[in-house]
């Protein structure tokens, strides 16, 4: 992790059958818990796959992820979860100006905010920043940028920057 704990974990890949998984390695020895970290990445079969792990195995199974992207859009994973969990709990985070972070910028080395590319960029601390509402739709507001969908309803067209 970012801050230095280990443990061992199965990387799985897009392809592979998480039920599947955790049937081989329950009928080895019980498992207690499944924790999916980075779950916005998991696909939507992935998602009821899980669904599945809790239901047939009775397996409890926790996942930790990002709801949006550095653009606001769901990522499938988050997408799914958010709509089949049965229990949906928010780990809180604060924005720079003390309000509820609820989105992410990406940020450039030279401390822009980008815009455009693909929606997977692995990063931490250094690529992202949490901010709430008003900061994220105030960092997209840079005009020398692609245009996001909800651009031509915006009256603040101010360029957006974020310090550190």
């Amino acid at each position: 992790s970012r801050i230095g704990v280990k443990s061992p974990a199965h990387v799985f890949s897009l392809g592979e059958s998480l039920l599947d998984v955790c049937r081989r390695e329950h009928s080895a020895r019980p498992v207690a818990c499944v924790f999916v970290d980075e779950a916005q990445f998991l696909t939507r079969r992935q998602v009821h796959e899980l669904g599945d792990v809790a239901d047939e195995l009775c397996v409890p199974v926790l996942t930790y992820g990002l709801r949006t992207d550095f653009q606001g859009n769901l990522f499938e994973g988050s997408q799914f979860l958010l709509a089949w969990a049965d229990v949906i709990s928010e780990i809180k985070t604060i924005c720079h100006c003390g309000r509820k972070a609820t989105m992410v910028l990406r940020i450039g080395s030279d401390g822009q905010t980008i815009r455009g590319g693909e929606q997977i960029k692995v990063g931490g601390n250094e690529s992202y920043v949490s901010v709430c509402r008003l900061h994220f739709k105030s960092g997209l507001g840079t005009n020398d940028q692609p245009k996001l969908p909800f651009d031509d309803f915006s009256e603040d067209s101010e360029p957006g920057t974020y310090s550190r």
